[in-house]
């Protein structure tokens, strides 16, 4: 029997998440956009609410509240902010779920509460100059010699690099094995050796710092690797659909935040002696942008909730998900800024800013092609994608 309905520990979750970011983030979150300004005590603040905690068991500084809950509050910081939403995946999916499933125990005492709690920031880097979709064709290298690791190498499109107290470091320790030879390291990002580009500029998610890595003969203790040595294309593979979990339910929040402000604007702008939201174009907008939404959410939830079942190698549910939630958004947006009009374009109006959020989620964590790839290939039967 499936169960459609948020359970009432759920409702109130929501309902929290929902009032704090109307009072914290919502009244700068534009301002915060132009500026690229990261709100630092606005992420620790979420720490202490226990919103990085929820896929987390409490011996580690969770609250074991389940995937779900994880995102039900992705999604109401998102509707937010896009910016402060990218903290789901750098301080709990890309970090402390993957110290979690693949770390050893005293890993996981160290770093996973630290990061919960954002007392540390995280990073997580796969993406290189020329190794994006295409994780094979990383370059970085980390070589064994004694009790170290020496890694060298270069990161691109990073969020919080810059920032971060501790990052999931991937890189080659034989590349002759290719996706076998890859492994993962948790990586002090205040190592000697280490530096970084200045803020990379991008589209949207302005409010999220996001920067190049140079690694530099860095050495790493052997104590730091995480999982056994060629294990990290396994590692990586998980932590992506964690991350592609939280992207959805990240994408889902901007179509919400999309919506809220196309039905502000038709409830009160006046045309040819009405509200414009009695025009049946613009309701036949309205009605699009919710059903879309919607059927989003529903995907994103499912995927969610089979995660909270112990059905955590649900990659095509999670593809499915982070697939149309990321369309939907970014037709939610065109529809939107046409809805609004020459105010679409105003600064005094979000619409610029989401719309802007929302073309980023086509991309990042798995562009679309890669995702419809991933499913048409499923359903051809020429490679399973829930092994």
């Amino acid at each position: 029997m499936m169960d459609f309905e948020l359970s009432e520990e759920h409702k109130l979750l929501q309902r929290t998440a929902r009032e704090f970011a109307e009072k914290e983030i919502m009244p700068g979150a534009s301002a915060d956009e132009r500026a690229r300004k990261f709100q630092r005590d606005i992420v620790t603040r979420m720490g202490g609410l226990g919103f990085f905690g929820c896929p987390i068991p409490e011996e580690y500084g969770g609250n074991n509240m389940g995937f779900v809950a994880h995102v039900i509050l992705c999604e109401e910081i998102a509707r937010a902010s896009c910016s402060l939403g990218v903290l789901f995946n750098m301080q709990t999916m890309g970090t402390s779920r993957a110290i979690l499933e693949f770390g050893t125990e005293e890993q996981k005492r160290k770093y996973i509460p630290r990061l919960v709690s954002a007392e540390w920031l995280g990073c997580f880097a796969v993406t290189e100059p020329e190794a994006g979709s295409d994780v094979a064709a990383m370059a970085a290298t980390a070589v064994k010699d004694g009790d170290y690791y020496t890694i060298n190498g270069i990161k691109t499109w990073i969020s919080l690099a810059q920032i971060a107290d501790t990052g999931v470091i991937f890189a080659y320790t034989n590349p002759d094995l290719r996706h076998g030879g890859l492994s993962a390291f948790i990586v002090d990002m205040s190592t000697s050796g280490i530096s970084f580009s200045p803020d990379q500029e991008k589209l949207g998610w302005r409010a999220a710092p996001t920067a190049e890595i140079y690694f530099d003969n860095v050495k790493v203790p052997v104590n730091n690797l995480l999982g056994e040595p060629g294990q990290g294309f396994k590692i990586m593979m998980r932590c992506f659909d964690n991350l592609r979990l939280t992207a959805a339910a990240r994408a889902v929040g901007n179509c919400q935040a999309l919506i809220d402000e196309s039905v502000k604007y038709a409830t009160q702008r006046v045309q040819f002696g009405q509200e414009v939201g009695k025009f049946q174009m613009v309701q036949e907008v309205i009605a699009r942008m919710v059903v879309e939404t919607e059927a989003a959410r529903l995907l994103t939830y499912r995927c969610a909730s089979q995660r909270d079942k112990g059905i955590l190698n649900n990659t095509l549910e999670t593809s499915m998900a982070k697939y149309f939630a990321s369309e939907a958004a970014s037709k939610i947006a065109d529809e939107a800024f046409r809805t609004m009009g020459a105010y679409g374009c105003a600064s005094q109006y979000p619409v610029g800013r989401l719309l802007r959020d929302a073309k980023m989620h086509q991309l990042i964590n798995g562009s679309s092609n890669i995702h419809k790839m991933i499913i048409s290939t499923d359903v051809l039967g020429y490679r399973k994608a829930n092994r």
